[in-house]
Protein backbone atom coordinates (compact mmCIF):
# COMPACT_ATOMS: atom_id res chain seq x y z
CA UNK A 1 0.00 0.00 0.00
CA UNK A 2 1.40 3.65 -0.84
CA UNK A 3 2.12 5.57 2.34
CA UNK A 4 0.52 9.16 2.32
CA UNK A 5 1.73 11.92 4.48
CA UNK A 6 -0.42 13.14 6.84
CA UNK A 7 -3.08 16.00 6.21
CA UNK A 8 -3.36 19.19 8.14
CA UNK A 9 -6.19 21.06 7.81
CA UNK A 10 -7.14 25.04 9.57
CA UNK A 11 -10.60 25.70 10.90
CA UNK A 12 -11.70 28.22 12.92
CA UNK A 13 -11.78 25.84 16.04
CA UNK A 14 -7.91 24.66 15.29
CA UNK A 15 -5.54 22.69 13.47
CA UNK A 16 -6.81 19.38 13.04
CA UNK A 17 -4.50 16.11 11.39
CA UNK A 18 -6.09 13.48 9.51
CA UNK A 19 -5.15 10.51 7.79
CA UNK A 20 -4.22 9.75 3.58
CA UNK A 21 -4.88 7.09 2.17
CA UNK A 22 -5.79 5.73 -1.33
CA UNK A 23 -9.52 7.27 -0.68
CA UNK A 24 -8.60 10.49 0.03
CA UNK A 25 -8.34 12.19 3.46
CA UNK A 26 -10.09 11.16 6.77
CA UNK A 27 -10.68 13.25 10.06
CA UNK A 28 -12.02 11.59 12.81
CA UNK A 29 -13.34 12.74 16.84
CA UNK A 30 -13.76 16.48 15.44
CA UNK A 31 -16.04 18.10 18.14
CA UNK A 32 -18.90 20.58 16.48
CA UNK A 33 -20.07 21.13 20.84
CA UNK A 34 -18.44 21.59 23.95
CA UNK A 35 -18.70 17.69 25.51
CA UNK A 36 -21.89 17.39 27.83
CA UNK A 37 -21.20 16.02 30.80
CA UNK A 38 -22.65 16.99 34.31
CA UNK A 39 -25.86 19.33 33.83
CA UNK A 40 -24.97 19.86 30.09
CA UNK A 41 -26.34 16.21 29.34
CA UNK A 42 -29.60 18.11 29.50
CA UNK A 43 -28.72 21.73 28.16
CA UNK A 44 -28.77 22.60 24.66
CA UNK A 45 -25.22 21.42 22.62
CA UNK A 46 -23.43 24.82 23.65
CA UNK A 47 -20.36 25.99 21.27
CA UNK A 48 -16.66 24.06 21.81
CA UNK A 49 -13.78 26.51 23.08
CA UNK A 50 -11.46 25.07 20.41
CA UNK A 51 -8.07 23.99 20.98
CA UNK A 52 -4.43 25.25 20.56
CA UNK A 53 -1.60 23.06 18.55
CA UNK A 54 -2.42 20.56 16.22
CA UNK A 55 -5.25 18.11 17.31
CA UNK A 56 -5.18 14.47 16.43
CA UNK A 57 -7.98 13.65 14.07
CA UNK A 58 -6.58 10.50 13.55
CA UNK A 59 -8.37 8.80 16.34
CA UNK A 60 -11.98 7.58 16.57
CA UNK A 61 -14.00 9.34 18.82
CA UNK A 62 -15.56 8.58 22.35
CA UNK A 63 -19.32 7.41 21.88
CA UNK A 64 -22.70 7.80 23.48
CA UNK A 65 -23.52 5.99 26.53
CA UNK A 66 -25.07 3.42 25.26
CA UNK A 67 -26.27 -0.33 26.16
CA UNK A 68 -25.16 -3.57 24.76
CA UNK A 69 -27.83 -4.67 21.69
CA UNK A 70 -27.91 -8.26 21.21
CA UNK A 71 -29.47 -9.58 18.44
CA UNK A 72 -29.90 -13.61 19.36
CA UNK A 73 -27.93 -14.95 16.47
CA UNK A 74 -27.16 -12.23 13.77
CA UNK A 75 -23.75 -10.42 14.20
CA UNK A 76 -25.08 -6.68 14.25
CA UNK A 77 -21.43 -5.02 15.13
CA UNK A 78 -21.20 -3.48 11.87
CA UNK A 79 -24.70 -1.88 12.49
CA UNK A 80 -24.09 -1.02 16.47
CA UNK A 81 -19.95 -0.47 16.64
CA UNK A 82 -18.30 -1.02 19.46
CA UNK A 83 -21.30 0.02 22.21
CA UNK A 84 -20.36 2.88 24.70
CA UNK A 85 -16.41 3.83 24.29
CA UNK A 86 -16.13 6.19 27.27
CA UNK A 87 -14.84 9.73 27.03
CA UNK A 88 -16.60 13.06 27.63
CA UNK A 89 -16.19 14.44 24.29
CA UNK A 90 -18.15 12.51 22.18
CA UNK A 91 -20.45 15.21 20.22
CA UNK A 92 -18.56 14.70 17.27
CA UNK A 93 -18.22 14.11 13.23
CA UNK A 94 -15.68 12.25 11.19
CA UNK A 95 -15.42 13.74 8.06
CA UNK A 96 -14.06 11.41 4.74
CA UNK A 97 -13.18 13.46 2.03
CA UNK A 98 -11.88 13.12 -1.32
CA UNK A 99 -9.27 15.68 -0.10
CA UNK A 100 -9.01 18.93 2.17
CA UNK A 101 -8.20 21.11 -0.58
CA UNK A 102 -11.16 23.91 -0.44
CA UNK A 103 -13.33 22.38 -3.92
CA UNK A 104 -16.59 22.98 -3.39
CA UNK A 105 -17.70 18.91 -3.61
CA UNK A 106 -21.25 17.33 -2.60
CA UNK A 107 -21.45 16.72 1.17
CA UNK A 108 -23.32 14.03 2.47
CA UNK A 109 -23.94 14.33 6.66
CA UNK A 110 -25.14 10.90 7.52
CA UNK A 111 -26.93 10.28 11.01
CA UNK A 112 -27.03 6.88 12.58
CA UNK A 113 -29.48 4.31 13.32
CA UNK A 114 -30.26 2.31 16.79
CA UNK A 115 -33.36 3.15 17.77
CA UNK A 116 -32.53 6.23 20.08
CA UNK A 117 -30.45 4.65 22.52
CA UNK A 118 -27.48 2.95 20.09
CA UNK A 119 -24.94 3.82 17.42
CA UNK A 120 -21.97 5.38 16.37
CA UNK A 121 -19.53 6.98 13.84
CA UNK A 122 -17.34 3.98 14.83
CA UNK A 123 -19.69 1.55 12.81
CA UNK A 124 -17.69 -0.40 10.18
CA UNK A 125 -20.90 0.34 7.92
CA UNK A 126 -20.38 3.80 7.75
CA UNK A 127 -17.26 3.91 6.41
CA UNK A 128 -17.57 6.40 3.48
CA UNK A 129 -14.51 5.66 1.44
CA UNK A 130 -16.75 4.56 -1.39
CA UNK A 131 -18.40 8.31 -1.08
CA UNK A 132 -14.95 9.87 -1.36
CA UNK A 133 -13.97 8.15 -4.38
CA UNK A 134 -16.71 9.11 -6.13
CA UNK A 135 -16.09 12.97 -5.26
CA UNK A 136 -18.45 13.11 -1.79
CA UNK A 137 -17.43 14.65 1.65
CA UNK A 138 -19.39 11.99 3.86
CA UNK A 139 -19.61 13.83 7.65
CA UNK A 140 -20.91 10.63 10.05
CA UNK A 141 -22.79 12.27 13.18
CA UNK A 142 -22.59 11.67 17.04
CA UNK A 143 -25.60 12.32 19.17
CA UNK A 144 -26.51 12.35 22.25
CA UNK A 145 -28.97 9.05 23.02
CA UNK A 146 -31.46 7.13 25.52
CA UNK A 147 -32.12 9.20 28.72
CA UNK A 148 -29.75 12.45 27.75
CA UNK A 149 -30.56 12.51 24.13
CA UNK A 150 -34.53 11.88 24.25
CA UNK A 151 -36.08 12.15 28.12
CA UNK A 152 -38.55 14.63 27.97
CA UNK A 153 -37.59 16.58 31.37
CA UNK A 154 -38.89 19.75 33.30
CA UNK A 155 -36.23 22.08 32.84
CA UNK A 156 -34.67 20.54 30.15
CA UNK A 157 -35.40 21.30 26.20
CA UNK A 158 -36.79 18.57 24.81
CA UNK A 159 -35.48 16.39 21.87
CA UNK A 160 -31.63 17.13 22.45
CA UNK A 161 -30.45 14.74 20.13
CA UNK A 162 -32.24 17.00 17.57
CA UNK A 163 -30.82 19.63 18.62
CA UNK A 164 -27.01 17.93 18.49
CA UNK A 165 -27.90 17.00 14.65
CA UNK A 166 -29.06 20.57 14.20
CA UNK A 167 -25.61 21.86 15.96
CA UNK A 168 -23.60 19.50 13.77
CA UNK A 169 -25.04 20.67 10.60
CA UNK A 170 -24.45 24.52 11.78
CA UNK A 171 -20.71 23.08 12.16
CA UNK A 172 -20.50 21.19 8.19
CA UNK A 173 -22.45 25.24 7.63
CA UNK A 174 -19.64 27.09 8.73
CA UNK A 175 -16.36 24.38 8.22
CA UNK A 176 -16.91 21.76 6.32
CA UNK A 177 -15.21 24.23 3.09
CA UNK A 178 -12.07 23.82 4.95
CA UNK A 179 -12.47 20.24 4.15
CA UNK A 180 -13.38 20.19 0.22
CA UNK A 181 -17.10 20.66 0.29
CA UNK A 182 -19.21 22.74 -0.36
CA UNK A 183 -21.93 24.26 2.35
CA UNK A 184 -24.33 25.33 0.14
CA UNK A 185 -24.34 21.59 -1.23
CA UNK A 186 -25.36 19.41 1.73
CA UNK A 187 -27.77 16.50 2.15
CA UNK A 188 -28.60 15.20 5.35
CA UNK A 189 -28.85 11.63 5.09
CA UNK A 190 -30.64 9.67 8.16
CA UNK A 191 -31.32 5.64 8.56
CA UNK A 192 -34.13 4.12 11.10
CA UNK A 193 -33.77 6.50 14.34
CA UNK A 194 -31.55 9.07 11.68
CA UNK A 195 -34.27 9.06 9.15
CA UNK A 196 -36.98 9.79 11.83
CA UNK A 197 -34.89 12.24 12.79
CA UNK A 198 -34.16 13.81 9.53
CA UNK A 199 -37.95 13.60 9.00
CA UNK A 200 -38.06 16.22 12.14
CA UNK A 201 -35.59 18.80 11.13
CA UNK A 202 -38.12 19.07 7.78
CA UNK A 203 -40.86 20.29 10.19
CA UNK A 204 -37.90 22.12 11.89
CA UNK A 205 -37.90 26.27 11.34
CA UNK A 206 -33.85 26.07 12.75
CA UNK A 207 -33.27 23.71 10.16
CA UNK A 208 -33.96 26.55 7.07
CA UNK A 209 -30.77 27.04 5.38
CA UNK A 210 -28.77 23.87 6.39
CA UNK A 211 -29.17 21.48 3.85
CA UNK A 212 -30.39 21.25 0.40
CA UNK A 213 -31.35 17.87 0.01
CA UNK A 214 -32.52 14.95 2.40
CA UNK A 215 -32.68 11.51 2.27
CA UNK A 216 -34.48 8.84 4.45
CA UNK A 217 -33.65 5.45 4.55
CA UNK A 218 -36.24 3.48 6.49
CA UNK A 219 -37.20 5.92 8.68
CA UNK A 220 -40.67 7.36 9.20
CA UNK A 221 -42.93 10.94 9.06
CA UNK A 222 -45.07 9.40 11.59
CA UNK A 223 -42.64 8.01 14.48
CA UNK A 224 -42.42 10.67 17.01
CA UNK A 225 -43.90 10.48 20.62
CA UNK A 226 -47.19 12.72 22.03
CA UNK A 227 -45.94 14.92 24.95
CA UNK A 228 -48.55 12.29 26.91
CA UNK A 229 -46.63 9.42 25.33
CA UNK A 230 -43.05 11.03 26.63
CA UNK A 231 -44.86 11.90 29.89
CA UNK A 232 -45.60 8.33 30.33
CA UNK A 233 -41.73 7.38 30.26
CA UNK A 234 -40.43 10.04 31.96
CA UNK A 235 -42.65 9.25 35.37
CA UNK A 236 -41.31 5.70 34.76
CA UNK A 237 -37.56 6.85 34.58
CA UNK A 238 -38.36 9.15 37.71
CA UNK A 239 -39.90 6.73 39.47
CA UNK A 240 -37.47 3.83 39.25
CA UNK A 241 -34.37 6.10 40.19
CA UNK A 242 -36.63 7.72 42.98
CA UNK A 243 -35.86 11.35 42.19
CA UNK A 244 -38.43 14.15 40.55
CA UNK A 245 -38.93 13.89 36.89
CA UNK A 246 -36.91 17.46 36.47
CA UNK A 247 -33.37 18.51 34.58
CA UNK A 248 -31.73 19.36 38.14
CA UNK A 249 -32.86 15.91 39.76
CA UNK A 250 -31.38 13.54 36.85
CA UNK A 251 -28.05 15.53 36.18
CA UNK A 252 -26.85 14.30 39.46
CA UNK A 253 -27.03 10.68 37.97
CA UNK A 254 -24.14 9.27 36.49
CA UNK A 255 -24.78 7.54 33.04
CA UNK A 256 -24.43 4.36 34.31
CA UNK A 257 -27.36 4.64 36.27
CA UNK A 258 -29.36 5.43 32.75
CA UNK A 259 -28.44 2.43 31.25
CA UNK A 260 -29.28 0.33 34.19
CA UNK A 261 -33.31 1.55 34.32
CA UNK A 262 -33.51 0.80 30.70
CA UNK A 263 -35.05 -2.77 30.77
CA UNK A 264 -37.60 -0.95 33.37
CA UNK A 265 -38.51 0.92 30.60
CA UNK A 266 -39.07 -1.48 28.17
CA UNK A 267 -42.81 -2.29 26.48
CA UNK A 268 -44.05 0.59 28.25
CA UNK A 269 -47.84 0.56 26.93
CA UNK A 270 -47.75 3.92 25.10
CA UNK A 271 -51.21 3.28 23.71
CA UNK A 272 -53.50 6.48 24.57
CA UNK A 273 -56.74 7.67 23.66
CA UNK A 274 -55.63 9.72 20.36
CA UNK A 275 -52.34 8.01 19.87
CA UNK A 276 -50.73 4.39 18.89
CA UNK A 277 -47.54 3.52 19.68
CA UNK A 278 -45.23 4.69 16.58
CA UNK A 279 -42.90 2.36 17.91
CA UNK A 280 -44.45 -0.66 18.33
CA UNK A 281 -42.65 -1.13 22.04
CA UNK A 282 -39.13 -1.39 20.62
CA UNK A 283 -37.68 1.53 22.36
CA UNK A 284 -38.91 3.54 25.29
CA UNK A 285 -37.21 7.39 23.26
CA UNK A 286 -38.44 8.85 20.60
CA UNK A 287 -39.02 12.41 19.22
CA UNK A 288 -41.76 14.04 21.42
CA UNK A 289 -43.66 16.89 19.16
CA UNK A 290 -46.72 18.10 19.15
CA UNK A 291 -47.40 17.51 15.42
CA UNK A 292 -45.76 14.41 13.42
CA UNK A 293 -43.14 15.74 10.91
CA UNK A 294 -44.92 14.90 8.17
CA UNK A 295 -48.08 16.91 9.51
CA UNK A 296 -45.77 20.13 10.35
CA UNK A 297 -43.93 20.15 6.69
CA UNK A 298 -44.34 23.86 5.83
CA UNK A 299 -42.73 24.87 9.40
CA UNK A 300 -39.74 24.19 8.23
CA UNK A 301 -37.48 24.01 4.79
CA UNK A 302 -39.34 20.98 3.33
CA UNK A 303 -40.60 22.95 0.48
CA UNK A 304 -37.26 23.95 -0.86
CA UNK A 305 -35.72 20.72 -0.15
CA UNK A 306 -34.86 17.73 -2.66
CA UNK A 307 -36.18 14.50 -0.65
CA UNK A 308 -35.41 10.31 -1.56
CA UNK A 309 -37.37 8.44 0.81
CA UNK A 310 -38.15 4.78 1.12
CA UNK A 311 -37.97 1.19 2.65
CA UNK A 312 -37.01 -1.96 2.27
CA UNK A 313 -39.98 -4.58 1.73
CA UNK A 314 -39.09 -6.93 5.15
CA UNK A 315 -38.42 -4.02 7.74
CA UNK A 316 -39.81 -6.35 10.49
CA UNK A 317 -38.04 -9.20 10.02
CA UNK A 318 -34.81 -8.08 11.61
CA UNK A 319 -36.77 -8.15 14.93
CA UNK A 320 -38.26 -11.63 14.73
CA UNK A 321 -35.60 -14.06 13.03
CA UNK A 322 -32.28 -13.95 15.11
CA UNK A 323 -34.47 -14.45 18.34
CA UNK A 324 -36.27 -17.11 16.36
CA UNK A 325 -39.91 -15.22 16.73
CA UNK A 326 -41.07 -15.76 13.03
CA UNK A 327 -41.11 -19.77 13.65
CA UNK A 328 -42.45 -19.42 17.18
CA UNK A 329 -45.18 -16.35 16.33
CA UNK A 330 -49.14 -17.35 16.98
CA UNK A 331 -52.58 -15.43 15.92
CA UNK A 332 -52.54 -14.07 19.46
CA UNK A 333 -49.15 -12.27 19.02
CA UNK A 334 -50.25 -10.84 15.69
CA UNK A 335 -53.33 -9.38 17.14
CA UNK A 336 -51.36 -8.12 20.35
CA UNK A 337 -49.17 -6.25 18.08
CA UNK A 338 -51.64 -4.51 15.93
CA UNK A 339 -53.67 -4.24 18.80
CA UNK A 340 -50.17 -1.89 19.84
CA UNK A 341 -50.03 -0.12 16.54
CA UNK A 342 -53.99 0.37 15.44
CA UNK A 343 -57.07 1.64 16.49
CA UNK A 344 -58.84 -1.64 14.51
CA UNK A 345 -56.22 -3.91 14.95
CA UNK A 346 -59.04 -6.65 13.49
CA UNK A 347 -58.83 -4.59 9.78
CA UNK A 348 -55.04 -4.64 10.13
CA UNK A 349 -54.47 -7.86 10.34
CA UNK A 350 -57.31 -8.36 7.74
CA UNK A 351 -55.69 -6.31 5.42
CA UNK A 352 -52.21 -8.11 5.51
CA UNK A 353 -53.80 -11.29 5.26
CA UNK A 354 -55.38 -10.53 2.43
CA UNK A 355 -52.13 -8.93 0.75
CA UNK A 356 -50.45 -12.47 2.00
CA UNK A 357 -52.38 -15.21 1.73
CA UNK A 358 -50.15 -17.61 2.06
CA UNK A 359 -48.14 -16.13 5.04
CA UNK A 360 -47.40 -18.09 8.14
CA UNK A 361 -48.06 -16.01 11.62
CA UNK A 362 -44.70 -14.80 11.83
CA UNK A 363 -45.16 -13.46 8.41
CA UNK A 364 -48.01 -11.83 8.58
CA UNK A 365 -46.55 -10.48 12.44
CA UNK A 366 -43.25 -9.22 10.40
CA UNK A 367 -45.80 -7.43 7.95
CA UNK A 368 -47.59 -5.47 10.66
CA UNK A 369 -44.32 -4.41 12.33
CA UNK A 370 -42.77 -3.13 8.85
CA UNK A 371 -45.64 -1.29 8.27
CA UNK A 372 -46.32 0.38 11.35
CA UNK A 373 -42.51 1.16 12.02
CA UNK A 374 -41.79 2.33 8.64
CA UNK A 375 -44.22 1.18 5.77
CA UNK A 376 -47.18 4.08 6.88
CA UNK A 377 -44.96 7.07 8.31
CA UNK A 378 -42.49 6.48 4.90
CA UNK A 379 -45.52 6.95 2.65
CA UNK A 380 -47.05 9.67 4.28
CA UNK A 381 -44.18 11.28 4.33
CA UNK A 382 -43.54 10.94 0.46
CA UNK A 383 -46.87 12.36 0.25
CA UNK A 384 -46.77 15.23 2.23
CA UNK A 385 -43.64 16.55 0.57
CA UNK A 386 -45.03 15.63 -3.01
CA UNK A 387 -47.63 18.25 -2.01
CA UNK A 388 -45.43 21.06 -1.31
CA UNK A 389 -42.36 20.83 -3.19
CA UNK A 390 -43.29 20.69 -6.62
CA UNK A 391 -41.36 17.34 -8.25
CA UNK A 392 -38.78 17.41 -5.60
CA UNK A 393 -39.75 13.67 -3.88
CA UNK A 394 -38.25 10.58 -5.15
CA UNK A 395 -39.16 7.25 -3.88
CA UNK A 396 -37.45 3.44 -3.51
CA UNK A 397 -38.11 0.30 -2.62
CA UNK A 398 -35.30 -2.22 -1.25
CA UNK A 399 -36.25 -5.43 -2.09
CA UNK A 400 -32.69 -7.75 -1.93
CA UNK A 401 -33.18 -10.93 0.20
CA UNK A 402 -30.36 -11.27 2.51
CA UNK A 403 -29.51 -15.11 2.84
CA UNK A 404 -28.33 -15.16 6.87
CA UNK A 405 -30.46 -17.18 9.22
CA UNK A 406 -31.27 -19.64 6.68
CA UNK A 407 -32.63 -17.19 3.94
CA UNK A 408 -35.29 -15.82 6.32
CA UNK A 409 -33.58 -12.19 7.44
CA UNK A 410 -35.11 -11.43 3.87
CA UNK A 411 -34.98 -7.54 2.97
CA UNK A 412 -35.01 -6.65 6.40
CA UNK A 413 -33.93 -3.34 8.23
CA UNK A 414 -30.92 -2.35 7.47
CA UNK A 415 -29.84 -4.26 4.59
CA UNK A 416 -29.54 -1.99 2.39
CA UNK A 417 -26.57 0.03 4.21
CA UNK A 418 -23.51 -2.44 2.65
CA UNK A 419 -25.28 -1.31 -0.90
CA UNK A 420 -25.66 2.63 -0.02
CA UNK A 421 -21.97 2.81 1.37
CA UNK A 422 -20.96 0.67 -1.28
CA UNK A 423 -19.38 -2.00 1.41
CA UNK A 424 -21.50 -5.22 0.17
CA UNK A 425 -18.40 -7.51 -0.99
CA UNK A 426 -16.65 -6.80 2.49
CA UNK A 427 -16.34 -10.44 4.66
CA UNK A 428 -17.61 -9.14 7.62
CA UNK A 429 -21.27 -8.90 6.45
CA UNK A 430 -20.82 -12.28 5.40
CA UNK A 431 -21.50 -16.07 6.85
CA UNK A 432 -24.83 -17.28 7.82
CA UNK A 433 -24.70 -15.25 10.56
CA UNK A 434 -23.41 -12.12 9.05
CA UNK A 435 -26.37 -9.51 7.69
CA UNK A 436 -25.85 -10.16 4.06
CA UNK A 437 -25.47 -13.76 4.60
CA UNK A 438 -23.14 -16.57 2.99
CA UNK A 439 -24.22 -15.87 -0.18
CA UNK A 440 -22.07 -13.22 -2.38
CA UNK A 441 -23.89 -10.03 -3.12
CA UNK A 442 -26.01 -9.80 -6.44
CA UNK A 443 -23.46 -8.10 -9.21
CA UNK A 444 -23.92 -4.62 -10.27
CA UNK A 445 -26.90 -3.76 -6.88
CA UNK A 446 -23.98 -1.77 -4.61
CA UNK A 447 -22.61 -0.17 -7.77
CA UNK A 448 -26.67 0.99 -8.71
CA UNK A 449 -27.75 2.01 -5.49
CA UNK A 450 -24.94 3.65 -4.31
CA UNK A 451 -24.38 5.38 -7.81
CA UNK A 452 -27.90 6.93 -7.32
CA UNK A 453 -26.91 8.49 -3.97
CA UNK A 454 -24.10 10.19 -5.32
CA UNK A 455 -26.15 11.50 -7.72
CA UNK A 456 -28.83 12.79 -5.80
CA UNK A 457 -26.40 14.70 -3.19
CA UNK A 458 -24.53 15.92 -6.96
CA UNK A 459 -27.63 17.09 -8.09
CA UNK A 460 -31.25 16.02 -6.50
CA UNK A 461 -31.40 13.69 -9.28
CA UNK A 462 -31.24 9.83 -8.29
CA UNK A 463 -31.74 8.69 -11.76
CA UNK A 464 -35.37 8.31 -12.37
CA UNK A 465 -38.94 9.86 -12.39
CA UNK A 466 -39.87 12.38 -9.13
CA UNK A 467 -42.67 10.89 -7.25
CA UNK A 468 -46.47 11.40 -8.24
CA UNK A 469 -48.62 10.17 -5.52
CA UNK A 470 -51.68 10.13 -8.30
CA UNK A 471 -50.09 7.32 -9.34
CA UNK A 472 -47.25 6.08 -6.55
CA UNK A 473 -44.43 4.08 -8.08
CA UNK A 474 -41.33 3.59 -6.50
CA UNK A 475 -37.73 2.78 -7.89
CA UNK A 476 -36.75 -1.16 -7.21
CA UNK A 477 -33.45 -1.85 -5.94
CA UNK A 478 -33.43 -5.96 -5.83
CA UNK A 479 -36.14 -8.02 -5.69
Amino acid sequence: MTEYADPVVETSAGTVRGVRDDAGELYRALPYAAAPVGARRFAPPAPHPGWSGVRDGTRPSPTAPQPVRDFGRLDMTPYFGPGWVRGAEYLTVDVRTPAGDGGKRPVLVFVHGGGFVTGSTRAALYDGSAFARDGVVLVTVNYRLGIPGFLDLAGAPPNRGLLDVLAALGWVRTTIAAFGGDPDNVTIVGQSAGATLVAALLATPEAKGLFRRAIIQSGSGTGAFTPEQAHRVTATAAATLGVEPTAGAFAAIPDERFLKILPALAGLDLRTSTATDPLAGLSPFSLVLATQPADGLTAGPASEVDLLIGTNTDEGRLYLVPQGDLESSTEVDVLALAARVSTDPETEVAAHRAALPDATPGELRSAVLGEALFGAGTARMARAHARISGGRTHVYSFGYRSTALNGRLGATHTVELPFVFDLADKPWLHGDTGLLGPDPAPDGLADRMHTAWVAFAGTGDPGWPAYDPRHPVAEIFGS
